[in-house]
């Protein structure tokens, strides 16, 4: 018998560990030929198809999420037509709280597991070797967790129970599986709060993976130089003792190579835990923050549970440590938050100063509690995956559309972190954040500019071209700290057409790269007639000979900048 566990991913880089769970959790037992089969979802549907059917298999499992469910769709409606003897079933959240609508809807597949997948899957296993050996196609009614057909019926079984994480075993000991991609490692389930958006709400039953072994699989990342660990744990540092224990741990393994990415609830983090982290090399850790909405009243709505003052505080205490990139979320489309209280929660969160603000926009998914309260807050989503917000009660649709072209605005000249000094030197001319945003959002529309695709190059002219004409901008000093964030990323060969300034004094630029002759493309030397950082931190400077060596071979983990020396300054008149 031969199964193929298959997982259709968002991008390369990504993987899916529950597949490789499944697998590593049953094949010890498993007399059969077990695969695993990776695609994404920017591969043709036929390309997949065509793989899938000339690896024949007997048993052919997908897990499905939102990001991928039409994928799924498309493709078990076609294979079934030629491997009609294939045992196809579904597994993951989009199939677990629909299990009932989606047999009613498909009828490709033969079946769902539901819930947590590894004994389900294990049982699931033996079942089919049982069938295969007795020759007899049987009804799984004895296998908790699974949704099936029984001619005209649809079936449940009895939930599996919940599993000690303790017994899944570590899925990366081959390490060349997973080469050029993000590690995701997971060392909890449950998570003890109960966000009405998120699935992850719906599971209470908080459980670890026993910390030894946890230090024992984080030390073998540690041991390969894994570029980044991404723990998938819904909200890490929910117990303090465990995530101090991890902590230290990997502070005091650090290898100097690998990151480790963790999503925590900031308002949790005490002096105690700040200490620790502000000896962390810069690059070692990165946290993600959900803060979703600074409106009382709409925190109150979703069940959150945030002391807001207090996230702020640490927020900053990490910030001021330097070390540590930050990345706070917030949602667009939750009760009682309209245009005017989003901008107000977006002005709030940027004037943290995190590394990334993510903005995104509410996904009303299948078995939350905020899919329940819908009508009561008047929630009108999309019909298919990732079901996301149109209009509630308190935002309309022409100001969802408005917010997606500022996102993606906040997504290229902030969290892109290629016009860091820009922006902060521009923001000096705008009351608040969000206008700034607001601006550049309201020219690539009446430009056009959102249908086409540009280049790096061509985002520094476009935004050029909106804020030179700007009152109190002065274009000389626009066009510097522009040329500075464009160095600071890369040693460019040509100057950009925004830059009018005359070449300056090349004979001591000359001489400067001269001195690192040996480094070749990786340094680079310019003259600023002002100091590009005051510019970008106070909007005034003086007008200084300002020559800077940016060196490429040492880069800022936090925002891949080059290191910067000021190599030498002098006044000058006017």
């Amino acid at each position: 018998m031969k199964v193929i566990i298959t997982a259709i991913n968002t991008k390369y880089i990504h993987s899916n560990l529950a597949v490789y769970n499944l697998k590593a959790y049953s094949e010890h037992e498993f007399k059969g030929e077990m695969e695993i089969a990776e695609y994404t979802i920017n591969m043709y549907v036929d390309d997949i198809i065509r793989d899938l059917y000339r690896k024949k298999p007997d048993i052919l499992a997908f897990s499905c999420y939102i990001w991928n469910k039409r994928y799924i769709t498309d493709i078990v409606n076609e294979i079934k037509k030629i491997l009609p003897d294939t045992q196809i079933w579904l597994g993951g959240p989009e199939a677990s709280y629909n299990a009932e609508g989606m047999l009613r809807d498909i009828h490709s597949f033969d079946g769902i597991m539901y819930g947590e997948g590894e004994k389900v899957f294990n049982n699931m296993m033996h079942f089919w070797e049982k069938c295969v050996n007795d020759n007899i196609k049987y009804l799984p009614h004895n296998i908790k967790g699974v949704v099936y057909r029984d001619g005209q019926n649809i079936v449940r079984t009895q939930p599996e129970e919940i599993m000690d994480m303790s017994d899944i075993p570590f899925v990366y000991n081959d390490m060349e599986l997973f080469e050029n991609k993000i590690i995701y490692y997971e060392s909890s389930r449950g998570c003890p709060f109960s966000c009405s958006y998120c699935l992850s709400s719906i599971d209470k039953q908080l459980r670890f993976r026993d910390i030894n072994l946890v230090k024992e699989e984080l030390g073998f990342f540690i041991r390969n130089n894994v570029k980044q660990v991404k723990f998938v744990d819904r909200t890490f540092n929910c117990n303090k003792k465990r995530a101090m224990d991890i902590w230290k741990y990997i502070y005091e393994n650090d290898n100097g190579v690998t990151n480790f990415h963790f999503e925590i609830s900031a308002d949790l983090i005490d002096d105690e835990q700040i200490q620790l982290l502000r000896k962390f090399r810069p690059g070692l850790a990165q946290f993600e923050i959900g803060v979703q909405t600074t409106n009382q009243r709409t925190i109150k709505a979703i069940n959150r549970t945030m002391n807001l003052d207090k996230l702020k505080n640490v927020v900053k205490k990490i910030n001021d440590g330097n070390n540590i990139h930050q990345h706070l979320d917030l949602i667009i489309g939750l009760p009682y938050e309209d245009y005017d209280s989003f901008v107000n929660s977006f002005n709030d969160v940027y004037n943290m100063e995190p590394e990334q603000l993510q903005v995104g926009f509410l996904k009303v998914l299948k078995g939350s509690l905020m899919s329940e309260k819908a009508g009561e807050y008047g929630i009108v989503c999309g019909s298919n995956p990732p079901y996301e917000v149109l209009y509630t009660k308190w935002i309309n649709f022409d100001e969802v559309i408005h917010l997606k072209q500022v996102e993606e605005m906040v997504e290229v000249y902030y969290n892109s972190g290629q016009f860091v000094n820009t922006i902060k030197y521009l923001q000096h001319f705008f009351s608040q954040p969000f206008e700034l945003f607001d601006e550049m959002a309201g020219y690539y529309d009446s430009h056009g500019y959102f249908e086409l695709k540009h280049s790096r190059m061509a985002r520094y002219e476009i935004l050029y071209e909106i804020m030179k004409h700007r009152t109190g901008i002065k274009s000389d000093m626009l066009e510097d700290v522009m040329l500075y964030d464009l160095y600071l990323r890369e040693n460019i060969k040509s100057r950009p057409c925004f830059y009018k300034k005359p070449l300056g004094e090349r004979n001591k630029i000359y001489e400067l790269q001269r001195n690192y002759k040996e480094a070749g493309n990786l340094v680079h030397a310019e003259m600023f007639r002002y100091n590009p950082e005051d510019i970008a931190g106070k909007g005034q400077t003086e007008k200084l000979d300002t020559y800077i060596l940016f060196d490429y071979r040492e880069r800022n983990p936090l925002n891949n900048n080059a290191k910067v020396n000021v190599v030498g300054q002098r006044e000058v008149d006017g």
